[in-house]
């Protein structure tokens, strides 16, 4: 029988997530907590097996959370279920020993480290003083993951070749610029704390000094020699943690090569109407010289401002009902020194922090337009900003744990890309140039499916595909592939493949789901025949909260 102190399982979800931001005050920042300000996490295997096992601890509880009266109510059972699938997803990963070997692009305490300062609030003396003391904590922090690294070798967990590379690539950027990266981002600090900032920037850069150090001298021999690709079982197990479904990865395979043979028959349909008998990708780089570009940084800045400033004024009350506080969102250059691709930060619980999409401009001033129109609706508007500032929103009506740390990848890329092609179907894209932009942007998830798949499963290419039929993917062929069938530059490409074989089974969820969000609608659609109303769908979808590709598509079905 359950104790009487068990609480219904939203209210343990929450009181997951204060245990969480207890010991990840990263994850407390991205959530608006002043008091993670000044800390950073535990990245040694004490602190990755203390989140481990409340994770443990959390799934024990919630055994008998389910059993009490009012546990089978609609909102408990929803949250119930993502509850124990992303927990015992998060479980299966740390068990084997994937953080101790957490290095790639995105997903890396060092990452995370120079992600947080940007969104860590400087508004106020008090707030400097806490980031002074969050720069403090970054030796100790480094120290962690240093010795989890250590672990990892012990254990034969190595991270592969690509990442430390793309690891030192990004603390080489982090320390090329006078003083070190940190005392950049301290400048604009107040002058009372200019001496304490200065000090504890100089000890944060020494630590990612250090940290190069031995990642270049000793650790990156030792690594070698290991493999990039992950094999069909640590696939899966990624898989399930970023797509929350087991997937039939052999016909999400075969689903890939579909969408891409689908998607270059209309490609070639828009790039006759922009450069007679040239194939999509010559079309695509003659709007790189003479297609509509935006020129500058900062009216590049604007220009995506204004858009997504327009797309909310023209879709609310016609295809979605927004609260006002979800029509704030910033358009923001990214700071140097990330992955190439744009990318999007939810806003913080209160909303002091808006949502803000994040442009990497990779050292360029001229920006083609079909390349960021498309791009736009899937990172801000009605993209990513609709789903996540939502679930924000009614975090009260649902729990925290289902609107911030409980998402799914799957769910919250797929939606992005429904956007987009929400976007086409509402007749937004009215341009070929636009529209051949949308569909080489649909093209890439598509490819992502062929080769995240392909090359860590090291799959057959089919008979019928334009490049290599017959062989065994590899990330070499990967990379010549997504470069022929992509408008983005060999720099890009380079940039996107590691980010891959870092994160297996990551990438394919944006084409999978996009898949379950079409399907959930169609049911949807076809359920309700005449009376279905799209705009009051896609607010009780959007009000859902996060779901695993397991549960989606059946919950979109019933709306």
């Amino acid at each position: 029988m359950a104790d009487s102190r068990t609480p219904l399982p939203r209210r343990l979800a929450d009181a997951y997530v204060d245990e969480l931001v207890a010991l990840d005050p990263i994850t407390g920042t991205f959530l608006g907590d002043p008091g993670s300000s000044g800390r950073l996490p535990d990245f040694s295997p004490r602190g990755i097996e203390a989140e481990a096992e409340l994770a443990r601890r959390t799934l024990a509880r919630l055994d008998d959370a389910e059993r009490l009266p009012g546990a089978d109510a609609e909102g408990e059972r929803r949250c119930a279920r993502l509850l124990r699938e992303r927990l015992t997803a998060e479980l299966a990963v740390a068990e084997a020993g994937e953080p101790l070997r957490a290095m790639s692009s995105l997903y890396s305490p060092v990452h995370s480290i120079r992600t947080i300062f940007p969104l860590t609030p400087t508004e106020t003396e008090a707030d400097w003083s806490a980031v002074a003391a969050r720069l403090r904590a970054v030796p100790e922090a480094l120290a962690g993951y240093r010795e989890s690294l250590t672990e990892g070798l012990a254990r034969d967990l190595p991270a592969g070749p690509r990442q430390v590379r793309e690891t030192l690539a990004l603390l080489d950027e982090s320390l090329s610029a006078p003083g070190g990266w940190f005392a950049e981002f301290v400048a604009p600090g107040p002058e009372a704390l200019r001496e304490e900032l200065t000090a504890a920037a100089g000890l944060a850069n020494e630590a990612m000094d250090g940290l190069r150090a031995w990642l270049r001298e000793e650790y990156a021999p030792r690594v070698s020699g290991a493999d990039d690709i992950a094999g069909r079982e640590r696939y899966a197990r990624w898989a399930r943690y970023w797509n929350g479904t087991d997937l039939d990865l052999d016909e999400a395979y075969a689903y890939g090569w579909s969408e891409f043979h689908r998607l270059r028959a209309e490609m070639v349909t828009e790039a006759e109407k922009i450069l007679p008998g040239a194939d999509p990708w010559a079309a695509l780089r003659h709007l790189d010289e003479h297609g509509t570009v935006v020129e500058g940084v900062e009216e590049v800045r604007v220009w995506l401002q204004r858009m997504m400033d327009e797309a909310i004024a023209e879709l609310d009350g016609t295809h979605f009902e927004l609260a006002d506080r979800i029509k704030r969102v910033e358009a923001r250059i990214a700071p140097p020194g990330g992955p190439a691709a744009p990318y999007y930060t939810s806003p913080s619980l209160d909303f002091s922090r808006p949502g803000r999409t994040w442009l990497p401009t990779m050292g360029e001033t001229r920006f083609p337009v079909y390349d960021l129109v498309s791009t736009w609706y899937h990172e801000g508007v009605p993209g990513h900003h609709l789903q996540l500032a939502q679930w924000v929103h009614v975090a009260d009506e649902l729990s925290r744990y289902q609107t911030t740390v409980g998402g799914v990848s799957a769910n919250m890329e797929g939606w992005a890309l429904y956007a987009e092609r929400l976007m086409d179907e509402l007749g937004y894209l009215t341009s070929a140039e636009t529209r051949l932009g949308y569909l080489d942007c649909q093209m890439m998830r598509a490819v992502r499916v062929i080769i995240d798949i392909g090359m860590h499963l090291e799959l057959t290419i089919p008979e019928n595909s334009p490049f290599k039929p017959g062989e065994r993917w590899t990330p070499e062929l990967a990379e010549r592939f997504f470069q022929r069938h992509s408008s983005r530059s060999p720099e890009f490409v380079a940039s996107e493949l590691v980010r891959y074989l870092g994160a297996p089974g990551q990438a394919i969820g944006y084409k999978l789901g996009e898949r379950a969000w079409l399907r959930g609608r169609e049911a949807a659609r076809a359920a309700r025949g005449a009376g279905f109303d799209a705009k009051k769908w896609h607010m009780a979808a959007l009000s859902l909260g996060s779901l695993g590709l397991d549960d989606l598509e059946a919950e979109l079905a019933v709306l």
